[in-house]
């Protein structure tokens, strides 16, 4: 039996229309915009002409202030896309899976003698569910929050690896305040993008900060492309990746 690609537009139209409103208005200040049928139509893989916007689903790549998480890149949470968000492999149509890890293979390890934090089983855990690097993930609490669980940004960021409401939910995540819960989602958010980046570290924190669809409209492919383009990002995502990069050498040797 065959669906009709309206019907099923419209259907998800009613059942996303909340859940992208209230994405969308966790940070008001942000500017940004959504395309909502452009998006529909990627979804759907219909060919609709309403839009000239060519830029990641629910992202305005040409939006001149973007907020660092109002487009998180995870509406395929709620649509059972073919991306699996609890593996810590990378994968296409045209190639067999590949080790996330083997691709953060740098050499550096992570080391028990580094900068001791409170929630260091938390992270093991984290880490051996999703592939990422115990540095990785320290880097980007001590970045993002000072491993303070109750910090709470200007935008509504909340928790050690500063959560948006609507990215939290996506995630799984019903108390950004508990450790456990933050670091598991946000843990999981950075290895979905160093999947969707193929391993590419600063491609990834670039996309952690401000957002997938940001970095994709760069048109780059490797972190020597990133930084080539760097000037193109926000400010404030240009200093993200530098800082995330010299805290984690605190965790690693």
């Amino acid at each position: 039996m065959q669906i009709d690609p309206r019907a099923s537009r419209q259907l998800l139209e009613l059942q996303l229309s909340n859940s992208l409103n209230e994405t969308n208005a966790s940070d008001g200040n942000s500017g940004s915009t959504v395309d909502f049928a452009s998006m529909m139509d990627g979804l759907l893989g219909t060919n609709s002409n309403s839009s000239n916007n060519t830029g990641t689903v629910g992202e305005d790549v040409n939006s001149a202030a973007i907020s660092k998480r109002s487009s998180d890149g995870l509406l395929w949470l709620q649509l059972g896309s073919m991306y699996n968000p609890d593996a810590s492999s990378v994968s296409s149509s045209n190639s067999n899976p590949i080790s996330l890890s083997a691709l953060l293979n740098t050499g550096a390890v992570d080391s028990s003698a580094s900068v001791p934090t409170d929630f260091e089983s938390l992270i093991a855990s984290a880490s051996a569910k999703y592939g990422v690097p115990e540095s990785l993930i320290k880097a980007v609490i001590d970045t993002e929050s000072g491993f303070n669980p109750n910090v709470v940004s200007s935008a509504g960021a909340k928790g050690l690896m500063q959560l948006m409401d609507g990215t939290a939910a996506g995630l799984g995540v019903s108390n950004a305040y508990d450790p456990a819960q933050n670091i598991d989602g946000g843990t999981k958010y950075l290895s979905l993008q160093l999947q969707r980046f193929g391993g590419e570290v600063k491609m990834a924190l670039a996309a952690y900060n401000a957002g997938p669809g940001r970095v994709s409209s760069l048109g780059v492919s490797s972190d020597a492309e990133l930084m080539s383009v760097l000037n193109r990002l926000p400010s404030e995502t240009q200093a993200y990746i530098s800082k995330v990069e010299k805290a984690q050498t605190k965790y690693m040797v």
